[in-house]
C-alpha cells in the first residue's frame, strides 16, 4: 500500500471514530442539557449535517451552555477536517491524475534497440552514444518514481522488472540487438539469466563493480563483462607513466604507422605559457592537433591564440615517432622520477590498479589510505594537512587522487593546492556533473567513472559501428563518406561546418594520412573523423 492509500485510509477511520464519538455526546446531550431525547440516528444525523455543513434541520435552537459549547467544538472540529481533507485526499488525488506516467511496455515495431536495465550515470554517456548513432533503445527501470522521472526527462523508459521474463519481453527483448544490464552485481547476472531464458541469440553485457565476480557473470552467459573501475585507474596512471594514452586504453587503427592519442602538457613543460600558434608543435612534430581539453571542457578545432597550462590535454594524430616527439614536449624538462614522487590517495580498486601499473613502470610512489592494509605506506584522512604532509605532499611532483567520494576529492584538492601550489593533480570524479567543480578546485587532470563506463558500454555495443571514444564529449569514427560526392576537402569544409576534424580517408587497402584541401573524397572512401558528440551528429546532419 502507497502513502497516499495509507493516509487515505487512516483519515477515514479517525473521521469515522469521530463522528460517533460527537453522536454520543449529542445524543448524551440533549438528553441530559435540553430534555429533549433523540434517537441515536437523530443525532448521527445532525452530527454528519454539522461536518458536512448541509445545515442542522429542526434542530437549532439550544439553550444550555453545555451543548452551546458541544455544538461550538463541533463546529471547529468539522472545519478542521475539511481543511485536513484537502493536503491528504484530494491534492494527491489531482497530482497522480495529471502526473505524466511510463508506459508498462515499448511501442510496437521497435527493433533493433539496446535494452538498459536500470540507469545510472553511465546510461546516461551510454544513452549519448546511442543518440550519436542512431540506436533506439529503452530503460528498464523497475522503481516507478524513478521510471516516472526519467519519463519526465525525456527518457525513453519503461516501468517493468528487469529480473522477470515479463518485464524483459514488454521491452522487446527478442528483437533487440543487446541488453545492458546495469545493477548490483547479483542483479546483473539475475538479469543476464532472465535474458538468455528471454532469448539465448541477444548480445548480453554486464557491468561488474566487483572483479574477483566477473566470472559469476560469465558463468550466467554474459557475452561482454566490463570492470570500469579497473581501467579508470589504468587510465589515471597512464598520465604518470607515459604521458601518451587513450581514455579507453585503446587506439584506432590508421594504418601501420599512424595513430591518434591524448597527450596532458604536465607542470613545467616548454609548451606552458605558450599559445597553441607560438608552441611550434606542428613545425617540429609534425604531428595534427585536432583538439584540446581546456580545464576539461573540449575544443575542436581549438583557438591558435589559446594559451596551453599544465591542464592542457592535445587530442593529436600522428606517426609514433610524431607522436614520441611531442610527449617529449608535454613532460617537464626537469621530470625526473625521484622516491615518494608520486603519491596515491585511496588504495580501493583504482587506487590498486594504479599502484600496480605504477609499479610495473618503476615509478616511485608512496600510497595513503584511511585503512591500514597491504600495500598502504600512509595511514591518514586525504582531507588533513598534516596526514598529508607525512606521506610527503610537500615534496611531490603528482598526487593522484583516487577517492570514491566526490565531495572528499574536492576538499583534498583544495587542501593540496594550498601545500603545495606547483604539484600536478589527477583526480578521480564518481559522477561527470562534478568534473568541474575538481578542475575550479585545482586539479589539472579529472576523469570521471560514470564517463568511462558510459563510453565502454556505447564501444562494446556498437561494435559493429566501430566507434572508438576518447574521453569525455568526443570520440573518433569511421564513417562512410558517399554523402560528399567528389568534394575536396577545402570544398567540404567540413571542420569549420561541424566541427569534426578528417584525420585520415580509408580508400580500398590504402589509409590517407598526409591531408591537404586539395585532396578529392571519393564516394567509396571511408572517412576517420574526430569530434564531439554533438559535431559527430552535426556531421551527419550535414552531409548524411
Amino acid at each position: 500500500m502507497d502513502t497516499w492509500q495509507r493516509r487515505t485510509g487512516l483519515y477515514v477511520l479517525g473521521l469515522i471514530g469521530i463522528i460517533l464519538v460527537y453522536a454520543l455526546a449529542y445524543d448524551y446531550g440533549m438528553s441530559a442539557f435540553e430534555n429533549e431525547p433523540r434517537t441515536f440516528l437523530k443525532s448521527l444525523q445532525i452530527v454528519v449535517e454539522t461536518f458536512t455543513t448541509t445545515g442542522y434541520g429542526s434542530d437549532g435552537d439550544w439553550q444550555s451552555t453545555e451543548m452551546l459549547l458541544l455544538i461550538i467544538v463541533m463546529d471547529i472540529t468539522g472545519v478542521v477536517l475539511i481543511f485536513l481533507a484537502l493536503p491528504v485526499l484530494l491534492f494527491p488525488l489531482f497530482e497522480e491524475a495529471m502526473e505524466t506516467k511510463a508506459p508498462n511496455t515499448v511501442e510496437n515495431g521497435l527493433s533493433d534497440h539496446v535494452v538498459i536495465c536500470q540507469f545510472s550515470p553511465r546510461g546516461e554517456t551510454l544513452v549519448t552514444e546511442l543518440d550519436t548513432w542512431d540506436v533506439d533503445y529503452v530503460i528498464v527501470e523497475p522503481d516507478r518514481d524513478r521510471a516516472n522521472e526519467l519519463y519526465e526527462d525525456g527518457y525513453y523508459v519503461i516501468h517493468a522488472d528487469p529480473q522477470s521474463v515479463d518485464g524483459l519481453e514488454r521491452a522487446h527483448l527478442s528483437s533487440a540487438r543487446a541488453v545492458v544490464a546495469d545493477a548490483s552485481d547479483q542483479v546483473n547476472t539475475s538479469i543476464i539469466l532472465t535474458a538468455r531464458e528471454v532469448d539465448e541469440s541477444v548480445q548480453t553485457v554486464s557491468v561488474v563493480k566487483e572483479p574477483d565476480r566477473a566470472k559469476y557473470h560469465d558463468l550466467a552467459g554474459a557475452d561482454a563483462v566490463l570492470s570500469p573501475r579497473g581501467l579508470l585507474g589504468e587510465s589515471l596512471a597512464s598520465k604518470v607513466t607515459t604521458g601518451v594514452s587513450t581514455t579507453l586504453g585503446d587506439s584506432i587503427e590508421i594504418g601501420e604507422d599512424f595513430d591518434i592519442a591524448e597527450l596532458p602538457i604536465h607542470r613545467g613543460s616548454e609548451l606552458v605559457g605558450t599559445t597553441l600558434a607560438d608552441s611550434g608543435i606542428r613545425e617540429e612534430t609534425g604531428v595534427n592537433v585536432i583538439g584540446a581539453w581546456f580545464h576539461g571542457q573540449f575544443v575542436s578545432p581549438p583557438d591558435p591564440d589559446a594559451e596551453l597550462d599544465g591542464s592542457t590535454v592535445l587530442l593529436v594524430s600522428g606517426t609514433e615517432s610524431q607522436l614520441e616527439q611531442l610527449k617529449q614536449m608535454t613532460l617537464s624538462s626537469v621530470r625526473g622520477f625521484r622516491r615518494g614522487e608520486t603519491v596515491i590517495i585511496g588504495a580501493g580498486e583504482v587506487g590498486q590498479t594504479i599502484t600496480s601499473a605504477l609499479t610495473s613502470a618503476g615509478v616511485p610512489h608512496t600510497v595513503l589510505d584511511q585503512t591500514d592494509e597491504q600495500g598502504v605506506d600512509v595511514v591518514g584522512d586525504a582531507t588533513e594537512p598534516d596526514d598529508l604532509r607525512h606521506a610527503g605532499i610537500s615534496a611531490a611532483r603528482t598526487v593522484i587522487l583516487a577517492l570514491s567520494e566526490d565531495t572528499d576529492t574536492e576538499f583534498a584538492t583544495l587542501v593540496i593546492r594550498d601545500l603545495n601550489p606547483d604539484v600536478e593533480i589527477i583526480a578521480r570524479a564518481e559522477e561527470s556533473e562534478n568534473v568541474q567543480k575538481m578542475y575550479r578546485a585545482g586539479a589539472d587532470y579529472v576523469l570521471a567513472l560514470s564517463t568511462v563506463s558510459g563510453r565502454m558500454l556505447a564501444s562494446t555495443v556498437l561494435e559493429d559501428e566501430d566507434v572508438i571514444s576518447m574521453d569525455q564529449q568526443v570520440e573518433v569514427i569511421r564513417i562512410a563518406a558517399d554523402g560528399l560526392g567528389n568534394a575536396t576537402l577545402g570544398e567540404a569544409d567540413i571542420r569549420s561546418r561541424t566541427g569534426c576534424t578528417v584525420v585520415a580517408i580509408e580508400r580500398d587497402s590504402q589509409v590517407i594520412t598526409d591531408l591537404g584541401p586539395d585532396v578529392t573524397i571519393e564516394p567509396t572512401d571511408k572517412l576517420v573523423i574526430a569530434g564531439t558528440d554533438d559535431g559527430v551528429t552535426r556531421f551527419k546532419s550535414v552531409f548524411g
